[in-house]
């Protein structure tokens, strides 16, 4: 086993200890390579996903931090088939989270997510991908739906087991 000096924040450390005392851990050492392996495996599974997906990116950003908001527009931009919707809440005077909506194949997306979480002035960023697939199918929508003529047309399904 390797011995590993890290600097954490007190926020950090704090959230730690609490994990410690609740999940019965005997030091903190143990508590760090249980969640290190979780990150890991999580990683892991994600990075083996392939095909398409819809997916959730949540951020929270210093509005302030010098063009910050530019940049992530020009990432947006850059990337504007995969964004179906964005959701803007400002938190306090210095923080604002978004909730973007994307769908596209797994690598764009995972792409398109990385970039944004790593962008200097973004403070916490997740992504939730979840598996799918287009098919074709052939129905009518709604009583009135195309005058009573099923017609095909493509609706996306999640994988099972994904």
């Amino acid at each position: 086993m390797q011995r590993v000096t890290i600097t954490l924040d007190d926020d950090l450390m704090k959230a730690i200890d609490e994990r410690v005392a609740t999940h019965g851990y005997q030091g903190r050492s143990e508590a760090i390579r249980d969640l290190a392996r979780a990150g890991l495996l999580e990683s892991k599974r994600e990075r083996e996903m392939s095909g398409s997906c819809i997916a959730t990116l949540v951020y929270v950003y210093d509005h302030a931090a010098r063009e910050l908001t530019r940049r992530l527009a020009n990432i947006f931009h850059d990337h504007h088939e995969l964004s179906h919707t964005t959701l803007h809440v400002h938190l306090d005077h210095d923080s604002c989270m978004e909730i973007s909506v994307l769908k596209g194949d797994v690598q764009s997306v995972r792409g398109l997510t990385e970039r944004v979480i790593a962008e200097r002035g973004v403070r916490h960023g997740k992504v939730f991908m979840v598996p799918t697939e287009t098919r074709v199918e052939t129905h009518s929508h709604g009583e009135h739906g195309h005058h009573g003529h099923a017609v095909p047309h493509e609706h996306l399904h999640v994988k099972s087991g994904g």
